[in-house]
């Protein structure tokens, strides 16, 4: 099964400050049918102005990665942890047991984002944060365990959950193919460009829900930059 979800489908909300939109259903926006895939919860398609950003606010018991696409997002936590994660970079939270966090975009351009919330596997644990630079050109015509609980993901950021997050790079006319198995649920977002999905076209930004596929092949139709989630139920 693949399922394409058009951007022009999914939720919307703007703030002025924020611009996002929801594969999945989340705060206002409701979808009986967009609530979760596999053990994905949320995946936020979020354009964030110069000079603004998410006051402190608590989560728990929430896996939530993010993948920034252009600019840059500066974060700081009830931990003590602060960063700044760049274009093409990755930065992983677990929520554990509670932590209050900001996230600002405290650049002179437009911040756009991929936020991504995946179940854990196990909840009450202590909370964490991360991040971590991944070169564009080591994804070059493959996918690149970005995040990922499992513990031969090497390299990846960890998380308390039955999935890992990938990327890749692909140029227009190159293919590559993904092992998800037959139980699995993938959901893949191209972040730039136009693809094919076993032949199936997906644009810029549209949403695919990957299920029963023991493999699938993606060319690219331009030159194109994937992020892909493969989870358990």
């Amino acid at each position: 099964m693949i399922e394409v979800r058009p951007f022009a489908t999914l939720g919307h909300a703007d703030h002025g400050w924020l611009d996002a939109r929801h594969h999945f259903s989340f705060g206002h926006y409701h979808d009986p049918a967009r609530t979760q895939w596999g053990s994905l919860r949320v995946w936020n398609d979020d354009s964030i102005a110069p000079r603004t950003g998410f006051p402190t606010h608590p989560h728990r018991d929430m896996e939530i990665i993010t993948y920034v696409r252009t600019g840059a997002i500066t974060h700081e936590d009830s931990l003590g942890n602060k960063g700044r994660t760049g274009a093409g970079d990755v930065q992983v939270m677990s929520a554990g047991t509670g932590i209050a966090h900001s996230e600002y975009n405290l650049e002179d351009e437009t911040t756009t984002l991929f936020q991504i919330w995946i179940l854990p596997t196990a909840t009450g644990k202590p909370p964490g944060w991360g991040a971590q630079p991944f070169p564009k050109g080591e994804r070059a015509g493959r996918f690149v365990a970005l995040a990922s609980g499992f513990a031969n993901d090497e390299g990846a950021l960890p998380i308390r959950a039955d999935a890992r997050v990938l990327g890749a790079s692909l140029r227009q006319g190159e293919s590559l193919e993904y092992a998800l198995g037959q139980e699995r649920f993938g959901y893949l977002v191209p972040a730039r460009g136009k693809v094919e999905i076993d032949g199936v076209p997906v644009n810029t930004r549209d949403g695919a829900a990957l299920a029963g596929l023991e493999r699938f092949r993606v060319t690219a139709l331009e030159d194109a930059e994937l992020v892909l989630v493969d989870s358990g139920a």
